[in-house]
């Protein structure tokens, strides 16, 4: 019954404002506009932008960063970035399963194990909830993975990292993070909603490595080209 009334009532498109099909009940935006979330060439290794797709672009070429696969569904700019900040600043939780089935279309081998981004303690009493772990829970369930929230701890409260350049971000987050249980898989994926220099990730990788994983993949919403020095 409440499933048939739901059929009934009108819905809009979170981007155009124009009516979405009805027989469609899973997808917040229209058919046009799902333009926006095509697929476009990247490098697969760090996700940045190319004019092909290829495995490995130059820089990976003459410094690979410690994983080996980024999955991300697009840049960090509208109206991607509008439904990343709606769910980060603006609590609209609704879109988390949405955002995370952007991303699993995208993986072509999913790992036994996802994990996410930690949040230092106090940010997460002050947030309410980690948006990374969010994503990561309902990527999981959509790709039939394991789920480990726990994988990591923020042990250091670092400064945002917003506005800071690579060499800034690195310094902000020496010996931020630990390692509490190390994965028994040899293949491990971490969840970020924005990956911008990739300093985070870079140091849960290193851990990760340390542990004896073999295999890691980076799956973001937006990936950002780095800030210049």
């Amino acid at each position: 019954m409440l499933s048939t009334l739901a059929s009934c009532i009108p819905r809009w498109c979170e981007i155009c404002r124009l009516a979405i099909d009805p027989t469609d009940n899973h997808q917040p935006i229209c058919q046009y506009c799902q333009r926006y979330f095509l697929t476009q060439p990247r490098c697969a290794r760090c996700g940045l932008p190319t004019l092909q797709s290829v495995a490995m672009c130059g820089q990976c070429l003459r410094h690979p960063p410690p994983w080996q696969r980024v999955v991300c569904v697009g840049d960090y700019q509208p109206p991607l970035a509008a439904f990343v900040q709606q769910l980060k600043y603006q609590r609209q939780f609704w879109l988390a399963p949405w955002l995370a089935q952007l991303l699993a279309v995208r993986v072509d081998h999913p790992p036994p194990i996802i994990t996410c981004v930690p949040l230092h303690w106090r940010r997460h009493w002050w947030r309410g909830f980690n948006q990374s772990e969010l994503l990561a829970m309902h990527l999981a369930q959509q790709l039939d993975c394991q789920f480990e929230p726990r994988l990591f701890r923020r042990q250091k409260h670092t400064l945002p990292q917003q506005g800071m350049n690579k060499a800034q971000r690195k310094r902000n987050l020496r010996h931020a993070f630990t390692i509490d249980k190390p994965p028994s898989y040899p293949h491990v994926a971490i969840v970020d909603d924005v990956m911008t220099t990739g300093s985070t990730v870079y140091h849960l990788s290193q851990l990760l490595l340390a542990s004896g994983v073999k295999s890691i993949d980076i799956y973001c919403l937006c990936r950002t080209p780095e800030p210049k020095d």
